[in-house]
Parts: C-alpha cells; structure tokens; sequence
C-alpha cells in the first residue's frame, strides 16, 4: 500500500476515534505483516507457481465420485436425521430389515440406468422435511439441478387400524407422478410425533 494511504489511514483513525486507537496498536501491526506477505507474494519465482498447478491438479484427481455405498450412506444419514430421536427408536429394525434393503436396490437400479456421465453430477439433498411432510431425500443431478429420484414417506391413518409409515419412491422418468411402493411399517393406533422431533 503507498505509504501516503497508509498515513492518511492512520490519522483518520486516530482523529474518528479520538486517539483511542494508536498507530503502535496491534491492528496496524497486523496490517504491516499483511502487508509484507503479499510483497513476498509478488516476488516469487515461477518454480512456486508451478508447483501450485501441480498440487490443484493432484486435488482434482485425488476428487471420488459419487458410488453406490457413498450414496447409499448418505440415504441412511438422511432417513434416520427425519426419523429423529423419537420415532427412529422404534422403527429402526423394521426399517433395516424390511425398507433400506429396497432403498439400496432403488439407488443402485437408478444408478445403473443413469450411466456413468449423469452419475458424477449425482448429489443427495441434506435437508429432510419435518412437520408431517413426506421427503426424506431427493438424488438430484447437480448440474441440471433437477431432481432424479425422490424418496419419501407418508403417514397414514387407517380406520380401526391405525397409523402406518408407507415409504416409496417417485422418478423423473415418469415425471414424479406414480409411486414405487418400498413397503410399510406401522406405528400404532396413537397420532405419531413430528418427524425430525
């Protein structure tokens, strides 16, 4: 910076703060060290700059793809984040014998007719609804922004029954309108709690 700015600086400081603050405060010697380090910046050598591509280009190769596990981990995280502490308690065996078995199948269905360009671009959301909403999580292609698969789950109220969890699936092949059944677990005749409670 030009040492006029930096004076003027100084003194407008002093003045707007009625010398509370100083030109030997430690603001200013953090600001001479900046300083200093972007001249050293300035004066490097092209060996540096080249070793720097060297590393980004080590970074994208070293950047995985989405698979089938990682998104099939993810699934799980997401699922149980809606369940939240008090109805994931006590669906969770049905839900890992009975329904994760066919989310997985779902995924890796969906993953195979994708092919391997729309896969790389294939992300989870991160934010299940709460309240009575039914999304747990949708796959969406990253760079279209558009969704692919969408998993969710509804609760329902039978007469006489009570209430059920119906988890399905829904994609984009039919536009989002049919439903992939993936299977039921019931709850009890009392009205269950908010997901993500």
């Amino acid at each position: 910076m030009k040492k006029w700015l930096y004076k003027s600086l100084v003194v407008s400081v002093a003045l707007l703060t009625f010398g509370m603050i100083t030109p030997k405060h430690e603001i200013w010697a953090n600001f001479e060290e900046e300083n200093n380090s972007n001249r050293a910046f300035e004066r490097s050598d092209n060996n540096n700059i080249s070793s720097a591509y060297q590393l980004d280009e080590i970074l994208v190769e070293d950047y995985t793809r989405p698979t089938v596990q990682s998104m099939t981990a993810a699934a799980k995280e997401q699922s149980y984040m809606k369940f939240g502490t008090r109805i994931g308690p006590v669906i969770e065996n049905e839900f890992e014998t009975n329904i994760f078995p066919k989310i997985e199948e779902a995924i890796a269905f969906t993953v195979d007719r994708l092919g391997e360009d729309k896969l790389k671009n294939a992300v989870i959301s991160e934010k299940p609804s709460g309240e009575y909403s039914e999304k747990i999580f949708h796959i969406t292609d990253n760079k279209l922004k558009q969704d692919i698969i969408r998993f969710h789950v509804r609760t329902e109220n039978r007469p006489f029954d009570g209430f059920y969890y119906n988890f399905h699936y829904h994609t984009f092949e039919d536009n989002f309108v049919k439903h992939y059944n993936l299977g039921e677990i019931y709850w009890s005749k009392n009205t269950p709690p908010k997901w993500l409670s």
